[in-house]
Parts: C-alpha cells; structure tokens; sequence
C-alpha cells in the first residue's frame, strides 16, 4: 500500500514528488513515457520556453543558465532529468494507466500489466492531454498535408506552397514565424491578446512579479476576467508578426473542403498544408471516480475534489495564473503535499525549500 500513486512524472508530478519525499511519504511516479522529459523533447525543434530561467525553477533546484535566456526544450527536459535523479525520486517509467477506481477508503490504480493501491492519488498528466481540432475533416483532400502543432517538428515536413496556421497562440505564433522563411505563410486569427516581450528595458516577466500578476488567483474577480479571456501571445501581435515576417493574417477558420479554406469573416484560400496550433482537450477516460464535470474536466478547489485522497495538479489555472508553468507548479504542489499530510496526520516539515520560487 502506497500513501500516494502520482500519475504522471512531468514537472508537476516532479515537483510534488520533491515535498512528499521531504515529508516520508511512502509514494510511487507513474510515467507512461520511457524517459523522464519526454513530452518536452517530443515537440518542436526550435521550440523555446517564452519564460527566462530564473522563472522556470521547481522546488529545491534553480534551473540552470544566463538569468535572461530562454532554455530550449531539450534543456527543459535536461533539466527534469537531473531533477529526477538527484533527489532519487521513486519513478516507473513506460507505465501508462489504464484506470483508477475508489474502493472502500483507498484507491486501486491499474496499469497494462499491474495494480497498485494507495491511500491518495494525484493526476499530474498535465493541460495538453488530446489535440484538439476544431472542425470536422471529412471534406478535406487526403492529399491535403495537416498537423497539429504536437505533431509539428519542422518546416521539411510541409510540402513548398502556401501554409495556413490556425490558431495565434504563443505556439501558432512561433511555428508560423519559423515556416516564413520557407514558406507563404497564412495565419488564422481566433481570440487573440499580445502583451510586449520587452517594455521600458525589462523582461514581461520581471514586470509581472513585480506587480505581482504571478499572484493573481482564480477566485480573484482579475483571476476570472484573465481565465475566460483568450490565451495572450508574448512578445509580437498578430499585426507586427505580420509586418515582421511577411504573414497573410486572415480571420478563423470556417470549413475545409478539398484544398479550400473558407474564413467565418468570408474568404477563401487554396492551401497545400495546414498546421492546426488550437490547443487540447482533457481525457481523463481512465479515471473511474465521479470528480468530472460534463465536459470531462475536473471539478477541483486548488486541486482538492470532492471525494477524499484524489488530487489534480498542473492544470491551467488551477490556482494560480502560472500554475501549469515550470515556475508556478511548486506552490501548488507544496499546498496538496501538505493537504495529504494532514489528511494522513503526518507532520510538515519546516525548513527553506532552496529554491527562487516562494513554497506557499
């Protein structure tokens, strides 16, 4: 019997996995993939974190590099490697599973080839769980080449010719800024905000913590304005994007019919590629315990559910505004260690937690 089974050893799962070790926890990582930072160094070659390295710490280990650089994927995955290594935490790596049922007062957590138990468990898959595609396919060519952005690596994989890129995210913004040197760029605007990469000299997130915007929570009347607006770019709107790298901006996509994009705004474009950047769904399909709302998303209170000993952590706004951040997701993790520690009467530690990122 486990104290705690984490699904999922991402950073969040990294990172609760620090405290609960520093309380004696008896406690298990479950990783579906084979290497620690995989679902980092899986996505796109060029992909570099829009946060610099003094705000990408987890607990106990300031991350590494120039205070003013922006770490690369693979050293982000570097960097949860060590992470996991140095502070020996218990991972089992190439375990995916398949479904987690209450029975009486614990927990049974299956995998493909086993089961565990444990008196609490906490889902750490993450916010990027099922690509999402917004409209039905069923008209497109089969010739057509698409991709969502988790399936993106690099330009050779797109034919030469025009390319739409749906969706004007922070992802939707790089990948259509690297394909502008190879390609005719097209890029499909939803709800869009831009906040400056730089303003009077300083980083935007020098700024942020300054004005402590890093503080805002969900409760908070700012926290539900910023939770239902659109995902902000940092750094170039669509319009100075556009003027920088020679991009066709056009209004959200309607339908897809052979090689026919039609816009909601009226328009029409044939293209021979398009790299669908509009964001993922939740699938908690093997989650066997009522904590779900009719969209399949967890109803949560800073992680906490409804029923006793089951936990979210890592989500989008889960509490905070950077709680699905490298830098945010320690607070988080530091309040439900410290709720499982209550709820199992163990004591909490008391002590400096070593890292650039405040424990509460």
């Amino acid at each position: 019997m486990h104290d705690v089974i984490i699904i999922g050893g991402g950073q969040a799962g990294l990172a609760l996995g620090y405290h609960l070790a520093r309380q004696g926890q008896r406690f298990l990582i479950l990783e579906a993939a084979e290497q620690v930072g995989h679902s980092w160094r899986s996505r796109w070659e060029s992909l570099r974190l829009i946060t610099p390295c003094p705000y990408n710490d987890l607990p106990g280990m300031p991350f590494p590099g120039d205070p003013w650089s922006f770490p690369t994927k693979d050293e982000v995955a570097d960097y949860l490697a060590h992470y996991a290594r140095t502070f020996e935490l218990p991972l089992r790596l190439g375990t995916r599973v398949t479904s987690v049922r209450a029975e009486g007062g614990t927990f049974v957590v299956r995998t493909e080839d086993t089961a565990f138990e444990a008196r609490n468990v906490v889902c750490a898959t993450g916010p990027f769980q099922r690509p999402h595609l917004p409209l039905s396919m069923e008209r497109a060519s089969p010739q057509l080449v698409q991709l969502h952005s988790s399936q993106y690596r690099n330009p050779s994989q797109l034919p030469r010719g025009k390319v739409l890129v749906a969706g004007c995210g922070n992802s939707g913004a790089g990948i259509a800024r690297e394909l502008s040197a190879s390609h005719e760029v097209h890029l499909a605007l939803g709800r869009t905000a831009a906040s400056p990469r730089r303003l009077l000299g300083r980083d935007f997130f020098w700024w942020a913590h300054l004005l402590r915007l890093t503080e805002v929570t969900i409760g908070s009347w700012l926290g539900q304005r910023m939770s239902q607006g659109p995902d902000g770019i940092i750094g170039l709107g669509p319009e100075e994007l556009a003027r920088a790298h020679g991009l066709v901006l056009r209004p959200r996509v309607k339908e897809v019919e052979g090689h026919r994009v039609t816009f909601v705004e009226g328009g029409a474009l044939e293209v021979d590629a398009i790299v669908w950047a509009t964001g993922f769904r939740p699938d908690y399909s093997w989650l066997q315990v009522p904590v779900l709302d009719a969209g399949g998303k967890p109803v949560h209170t800073r992680g906490v559910t409804a029923h006793p000993g089951l936990y979210f952590l890592g989500l989008k706004w889960l509490h905070r505004v950077n709680s699905s951040l490298l830098g945010g997701v320690g607070r988080d993790a530091a309040f439900l260690a410290s709720h499982i520690a209550a709820r199992s009467g163990r004591s909490i530690p008391v002590g400096p937690s070593h890292s650039r990122q405040e424990a509460a």
